[in-house]
């Protein structure tokens, strides 16, 4: 049995990685259980229908060492694989308070030194001392893209090379079966739909988006954000200030993304920083085009450097507003973005980090 252990299930990138992989895992004759640290999320329901779900009820990482350690005790799992500093580095711990030995295999989705870049100097050395010393004790740490195991090096003072690189999974879904629904909130015709996918939060800076959409020539055009979180009231002011109000979309969580990104005509990723960029990929695997900031790490690996989409500065609308209305004005080349998307099939990364569980 593979233990996939989490803080929780709330919709995010690293929560629906989790769950593809675990449906890999299931599918190379795995058993497979979710360990939370708390129970809940909006993909929790989703997990319990195929699942175990775990619930250590512990909401401070700090407390979770001896949850974790009866948990590794009395469910015996053959492997962990844990996701996200400090689970990262409370997991070796755990099992060596407990009498249970299994692989840990630990998974970083983002440049932490920019996660955490305005916490404390106590913070900061707390990171780095327990990174160097946790990432030791790990069997493997993966890396989701290099730009991130290098920033995860310079950080705990391992060498690159002590990091597996594997890049998330994104599966190739099938055809949406409602895409009208998707259609219809649009309230206007193909060839100037603007789409965002991604939580309502500063990192993704949707703010820049629409300072970049105010920008753009034509007033045909349309903005969708499809996804809640707490920026959403700012967002909204922001649209009201620039007049653009009447043009954006707030679509809020979609359980099922594919009827969006086959009804845009562009998608856009104006995040400060990414540790993958799954986004970008179920754009690429839809055949829409692409716009994206270059920003550390995942954006310019998944494009090859601008080969499958157009990259432009962090933080630059006006360059940002450019990019739109270039790949706008173009006629997307569909099956090659499907053909970039295939390179990071769910069954590709599941192998990968398959060779690491059980090594």
């Amino acid at each position: 049995m593979i233990s996939i252990l989490l803080p929780d299930l709330r919709a995010g990138g690293v929560e629906t990685v989790r769950l593809v992989l675990a449906r890999e895992f299931r599918r190379a004759g795995h058993e497979v259980e979710f360990v939370l640290t708390q129970a809940r999320g909006e993909l929790l329901d989703r997990a319990r229908e195929a699942y175990p779900v775990v619930d250590l009820a512990t909401p401070r990482a700090r407390h979770m060492a001896g949850p974790l350690a009866a948990y590794l005790e009395r469910r015996r799992p053959d492997a962990i694989l844990a996701a996200m500093w400090p689970l990262t580095v409370i997991a070796p711990f755990a099992r060596r308070l407990s009498r249970h030995r299994c692989p840990i295999v630990a998974s970083e989705h983002n440049s932490l030194s920019i996660q955490y870049a305005g916490r404390s100097a106590v913070h900061r050395q707390a990171l780095r001392r327990s990174m160097a010393l946790g990432y030791k004790a790990n069997d493997s740490v993966v890396a989701v893209s290099h730009g991130v195991a290098a920033d995860l090096s310079a950080l705990s003072g391992l060498a690159v090379s002590d990091f597996e690189v594997i890049h998330n999974p994104v599966p190739a879904r099938p055809e949406a079966q409602c895409p009208a629904d998707a259609d219809a909130l649009w309230g206007a015709p193909r060839g100037a739909r603007i789409l965002s996918v991604g939580t309502l939060k500063a990192q993704k800076n949707h703010a820049l988006l629409l300072d970049a959409f105010a920008r753009l020539p034509s007033s045909n055009a349309r903005l969708m954000l499809v996804g809640g979180g707490e920026r959403e009231g700012a967002l909204r002011a922001q649209a009201a200030r620039l007049g653009v109000s009447d043009r954006v979309i707030f679509a809020g969580f979609q359980a099922d993304t594919r009827p969006f990104y086959k009804s845009a005509d562009v998608f856009v990723l104006s995040s400060n920083y990414e540790g993958f960029g799954n986004v970008i990929v179920e754009a690429l695997a839809a055949g829409t085009p692409v716009v994206s900031t270059d920003c550390p790490s995942g954006p310019a690996e998944i494009l090859e450097d601008g080969r499958y989409g157009r990259l432009v500065p962090v933080g630059d609308a006006d360059a940002l507003a450019a990019a739109i209305t270039a790949t706008l004005a173009e006629a997307p080349d569909g099956a090659a973005l499907r053909a970039r998307a295939a390179a990071f099939a769910p069954e590709i990364a599941a192998a990968r980090y398959l060779e690491c569980l059980t090594q």
